[in-house]
């Protein structure tokens, strides 16, 4: 790369921008647009979401040249724009202005705003998005890296073609190594009329016009479960069909019998062994029919059936890649696909497809790809389902533990013991630790109500050092907080296991 040339500028000319702007690189870009010449990087990503932009900032931090491909309005990736920003900004306006954590202290027909429109809920989220759209932006400009707006294809396996109907020519760029970051979309089973008004994928539901009285969500995933919980919060009559005998089995059993619970109250029917056959729209609404004859009729229908990945439009064939049916990428533990150069990271490589993961997926694939040592991704891994309430757990569930035969005892705490739960107005809360009966050593931290996917990560970094449940038991938390559960939870283990003693002696 040629040297640059750096001037200070007033913040008002580049408003989006860091204030030292390098005139090289934003005439090199013009030059571009209008020659149709190629440049060449080091490293050259594909989509600007969690995982792409954390390779793109890793690198530029390595001292590389980076260049990112992001389509029109589209800054920040799925997170940012339809994703995990948009719906979980959407969960926080829910439980605000329904008052939902209130109610246990005002009565149940309490709420902040009695009529609740959709521009309530999304003058919130549109704002949170043009925030963080901002700041994806000034990191990238701030760390160096050129940023082209397009789709991007490959042309050979280092050759990529960015095409924007805006220009008049489509710019060329040579990549020393590539990373696709492109995420998902949500899948659209075939023979589904998505009317983008009745029956509509979970980014569609960000544009409802006005809320519906009633609603059927296709899906009893970590977003079907998200988005009932929000609407059945709302007061919308919500029906969850789902094809499996249960949902997020991934997670500890009887805190998902509580979420349901707790759903269940909110008016929320489950539906489970159950496959939808045709949903048919009509002046009044929508009829979801079952293969098992039920019909639901329903003013909306949800469907939450999975992602596939974005890269119908990457010509990876060109690369020397594969896609699989989902349209995801295979990679190994390097993040790096069969083509050495290319690496994939995030949603589009499959499982466990969340930003937090995806963020270091990003970073490691960057030093991998030039030698950067490091250690890989941890083992702990935190999951977090933005339900209302919160469900989250980190480490070992009873069934894998009972699977491993590895002896284990368990300690609660209930919210509704804690002064925290109760000025907070949250008494079904609760917090289960997993422990070694052998080394008192902490398996598995699972917690469903307020503040679960915080709270989880004090479990995390015990378990992260090896630390033993007898440090939960004397440390000393602030008082009144939901922290205090994991001592009152570390107490209920140690008092079980010191009965289990006087029993064996």
């Amino acid at each position: 790369m040629n040297s640059d040339l750096w001037i200070t500028v007033p913040r008002e000319v580049f408003p989006q921008s860091s204030p030292m702007i390098r005139l090289h690189d934003h005439a090199r870009r013009a030059n571009l647009a209008v020659m149709g010449s190629t440049q060449e990087f080091d490293l050259v990503v594909i989509g600007s979401g969690p995982g792409g932009q954390k390779a793109a900032i890793a690198a530029a931090k390595l001292g590389k040249s980076v260049a990112v491909i992001e389509r029109g309005r589209m800054l920040g990736g799925v997170c940012v724009n339809t994703g995990t920003i948009p719906s979980k900004t959407l969960r926080e306006a829910v439980v605000y202005l329904t008052g939902m954590s209130q109610r246990e202290l005002y009565g149940s027909s309490y709420r902040v705003k009695e009529r609740i429109t959709p521009a309530d809920l999304l003058r919130r989220t549109t704002h949170v998005i043009g925030r963080e759209q901002d700041v994806v932006r000034n990191q990238l400009l701030r760390n160096g890296v050129e940023l082209f707006e397009g789709h991007g294809r490959f042309l050979d396996p280092h050759t990529l073609v960015i095409e924007d109907p805006t220009r008049d020519e489509n710019v060329n760029i040579r990549a020393r190594y590539v990373v696709i970051a492109t995420g998902t979309k949500p899948v659209r089973p075939a023979g589904v009329n998505f009317d983008e008004e009745r029956v509509l994928d979970s980014d569609g539901i960000l544009d409802l016009k006005s809320l519906p009285q009633s609603m059927v969500v296709v899906g009893a995933g970590v977003i079907g479960i998200e988005y009932a919980s929000m609407f059945a919060a709302l007061g919308t009559k919500v029906t969850v069909i789902e094809k499996r005998p249960t949902m997020l089995d991934f997670c500890d059993s009887e805190i998902i019998e509580s979420l349901k619970f707790h759903l269940r109250d909110l008016a929320v029917t489950f539906r489970f062994g159950e496959e939808v056959t045709a949903v048919d729209v009509g002046p009044g609404g929508t009829l979801t029919t079952l293969a098992s004859g039920k019909q639901i009729p329903a003013e909306t229908v949800m469907y939450s059936a999975g992602r596939q990945g974005q890269t119908e439009h990457l010509d990876v064939a060109q690369a020397g890649l594969e896609i699989d049916s989902r349209g995801r990428i295979f990679v190994d533990d390097n993040y790096q696909t069969k083509v050495d150069h290319i690496y994939a990271v995030g949603d589009v490589i499959g499982f466990p497809a969340l930003a937090a993961t995806s963020m270091d997926q990003g970073r490691l694939a960057a030093y991998h790809a030039f030698g950067e040592p490091c250690k890989g991704m941890t083992d702990l891994q935190p999951i977090g389902i933005y339900s209302i309430p919160e469900v989250s757990y980190v480490g070992a569930t009873e069934v894998d533990l009972t699977d491993s035969s590895v002896p284990y005892e368990v300690g609660v705490s209930r919210y509704r013991e804690l002064a925290r739960g109760q000025i907070a107005g949250d008494s079904y809360g609760m917090l289960k630790l997993l422990v070694s009966t052998e080394d008192l050593t902490l398996l598995g931290v699972h917690i469903f109500g307020s503040n679960a996917t915080e709270l989880v990560h004090i479990g995390q970094a015990v378990m992260g050092c090896g630390g033993t449940v007898e440090y939960l038991v004397d440390a000393v938390f602030n008082y009144p907080t939901f922290s205090e559960a994991y001592k009152v939870a570390a107490l209920d283990v140690m008092n079980k296991l010191r009965a289990l003693n006087q029993f064996r002696s």
